[in-house]
């Protein structure tokens, strides 16, 4: 599986990333040892038109490591039967048809707004830079509402894995 957010770590260890970030941010974004504080990253890009820089600087980067990636993936041996990668924004960045399948893993309003403001972030500003999730839900092949435990989510994701290697086989 390829994770997105993976991949956006290691890119904010890239030190043409981590430079950009400084020019346009500032140092306060960065950590004593020069690092992205992610944190206080997101707090200043949410606060003006930082997003649309990040997603500029970024998404590109983040396409070309997916496909890469999805290279090595199809010249493995034995090739793997399912290529799975997590994409958090898809909808909203327009990636829906590099896609064969689209699931979408929701959650009920309280629960994702408990879990946005644990990690110190404001749910109603970074909702309202995304689709609805109904609607997201709507578009998906498949969805599941995780308000149940990481395990209970995993075994689901390798439910549907399952799924769609049995339909390839």
């Amino acid at each position: 599986m390829l994770s997105s957010d993976d991949v956006v770590h290691r890119l904010y260890a890239d030190p043409e990333v981590v430079s950009a970030v400084r020019d346009r941010f500032g140092d306060d974004v960065l950590t004593d040892d020069g690092s992205v504080d992610r944190t206080a990253l997101g707090d200043a890009a949410f606060a003006g038109d930082g997003l649309e820089f990040l997603e500029g600087l970024l998404y590109p980067r983040i396409s070309a490591a997916r496909e890469a990636w999805v290279a090595e993936q199809r010249a493995a041996d034995p090739l793997p039967p399912v290529l799975v990668c997590e994409v958090p924004l898809l909808f909203e960045a327009g990636l829906v048809d590099r896609f064969d399948g689209v699931l979408v893993v929701t959650a009920p309003d309280d629960v994702r707004r408990r879990r946005v403001e644990e990690r110190g972030q404001d749910f109603h500003e970074r909702s309202a830079r995304q689709l609805p999730e109904g609607e997201k839900v709507a578009r998906a092949d498949m969805a599941y509402v995780n308000d149940g435990s990481v395990d209970d989510l995993g075994a689901w994701v390798q439910s549907v894995i399952d799924r769609y290697s049995a339909a390839r086989s």
